[in-house]
């Protein structure tokens, strides 16, 4: 039997609450747990977490993720919030849709609760950096002209209280683009990408030196993958706090783009 992806609520949870996916067992405990073990890992395998995601993406994932922006609007001249941005992955193709005449023509800012990953940010992109969660962004109300999340809905606490802060600090028609991978659909489509991420991460590791907690990461991974909730229940969410003409688009089966406009 597939696993529920009707995650529970934690207690004292405000009314509406989704949770992306249960406690994964064997990483921590209990929902008070989550924050303090991912900012642990991802500040343990910063250093790391380039070199494997272009192996795992096989080389492609600078050109589907600045693809990706393209689609949900980005243009230069946008002030942009880049939310869960990591090492700066998805910030970097922005900023390459975002130059003209070899400048950045607006802003940019990565948003992030792990300060190893924001070194690495600022260190390769130069862009400005605060450390925050999704659900509390330290920004004035309409203070974008478009909020992107790339591979990180499955890290928040609340899906629903990210999507009110992404709704607020977004400007009247504004843009929001949540890139994220989607659980397949079949037997055989799940243990595939499992066994992937779990082999290429071990060949990785073989071939070169690595921070001793990345094959963790990519372990941990997969199974938010496996027990985030649905799709359907992420388009829900953004509807409910007031995103209009919300979509999802699909590739590969896997690669899910969610689009809304505030």
């Amino acid at each position: 039997m597939p696993p529920s992806t009707a995650a529970p609520i934690p207690p004292n949870s405000p009314p509406g609450a989704v949770t992306p996916h249960p406690p994964i067992e064997g990483y921590y405990e209990k929902p008070a747990e989550k924050r303090a073990f991912l900012t642990t890992i991802f500040d343990d395998t910063a250093v790391d977490y380039d070199k494997v995601e272009h192996w795992l993406s096989l080389g492609s994932g600078r050109w589907y993720r600045r693809q990706t922006l393209m689609r949900a609007g980005l243009k230069p001249g946008m002030h942009v919030a880049d939310v869960a941005t990591g090492t700066g992955l998805v910030a970097r193709e922005a900023l390459a849709l975002m130059t003209q005449d070899g400048r950045v023509q607006g802003s940019l800012i990565g948003i992030d609760p792990s300060p190893g990953m924001l070194a690495q940010a600022k260190k390769s992109l130069g862009i400005d950096t605060r450390v925050a969660t999704a659900e509390n962004l330290p920004f004035d109300d309409a203070a974008f002209d478009f909020l992107s999340m790339g591979y990180a809905l499955r890290h928040v606490e609340d899906i629903a209280s990210a999507f009110r802060e992404y709704h607020r600090v977004l400007k009247p028609g504004g843009k929001v683009c949540i890139l994220e991978i989607t659980r397949p659909t079949t037997a055989f489509g799940r243990g595939f990408l499992k066994l992937y991420l779990h082999t290429v991460g071990a060949i990785i590791s073989k071939m070169t030196e690595l921070a001793p907690r990345t094959p963790e990461l990519w372990d941990y991974y997969w199974e938010t993958i496996d027990k985030c909730v649905p799709p359907a229940q992420v388009v829900a969410a953004l509807e409910s706090v007031g995103f209009k003409n919300v979509e999802r688009q699909v590739y590969f089966g896997v690669f899910s783009e969610y689009r809304a406009t505030r």
